[in-house]
């Protein structure tokens, strides 16, 4: 788990009621990353993912860009320590 980091990412923008999460999980499953993404309230997206830097770096990309539809204003990441707590990668219920 040495090489391993945890994203943690706030999108903020028009990211609700376009297919935002399901493009993330889709991106992240062609990844070998672990986490979730969900709505929050405030109409932002928040994403929590687990993996090698280079991965989530890839993941971050895809994030950035969005799906079609979507228009990403901004993307706020902190880098933090991996635990390894996650099994595989969800859409979870909005917070």
């Amino acid at each position: 788990m040495a090489d391993q980091e945890r994203l943690h990412a706030w999108i903020d923008g028009h990211v609700q009621g376009v297919g935002f999460r399901y493009f993330v999980r889709e991106s992240a499953a062609a990844l070998p990353v672990s986490g979730w993404v969900r709505n929050l309230h405030d109409g932002r997206v928040e994403l929590l993912a687990e993996g090698r830097r280079e991965d989530l770096d890839r993941l971050l990309s895809a994030v950035r860009r969005g799906p079609r539809g979507s228009h990403v204003m901004e993307v706020r990441v902190k880098w933090e320590t991996a635990n390894g707590e996650f099994d595989g990668f969800r859409v979870q219920p909005t917070a």
